[in-house]
């Protein structure tokens, strides 16, 4: 994808991208950078960021938002459509896709005249752990 659009993949580029797509869970940049670092010590936060940044404009990692100003990055799946729940206690985050929004989005179409291209659903609470008072 970075080749096909005229973007090289360089070992930076290439050593996040290893990182994301090997993890299943969501990182956050301090994550990726440190995991990153075990092969690549001399790659820095700052290059992380610019990767992640790039990847997400190309649309191949999703950014998953853990309140206040954390962020946690994943590779997108090949079918791309889906959401997060987002535990407001310990961050933990889990995908979902089964959601059918389209009765809303007509709406507000309707509403505001915006031609609606897609949507980003974050669904906050407390995971089945912190709410039975186990530590994660």
């Amino acid at each position: 994808m970075l080749r096909e659009k005229g973007y090289r993949l360089t070992p930076q580029r290439h050593a996040v991208l290893r990182a994301i797509a090997s993890s299943h869970d969501h990182l956050t940049p301090a994550e990726i950078c440190a995991r990153v670092r075990e092969e690549h010590p001399g790659i820095g936060l700052v290059t992380v960021y610019r990767v992640i940044k790039l990847l997400a404009e190309l649309k191949l990692v999703c950014r998953v938002n853990l309140g206040s100003s954390a962020r946690s990055y994943l590779m997108r799946r090949p079918t791309g459509h889906h959401h997060h729940l987002v535990c407001s206690q310990c961050g933990r985050a889990v995908d979902f896709s089964n959601c059918d929004l389209s009765h809303l989005e007509r709406q507000l179409s309707e509403d505001t005249g915006f031609n609606i291209e897609g949507h980003l659903l974050e669904v906050y609470g407390k995971c089945p752990d912190c709410c039975a008072g186990v530590s994660s």
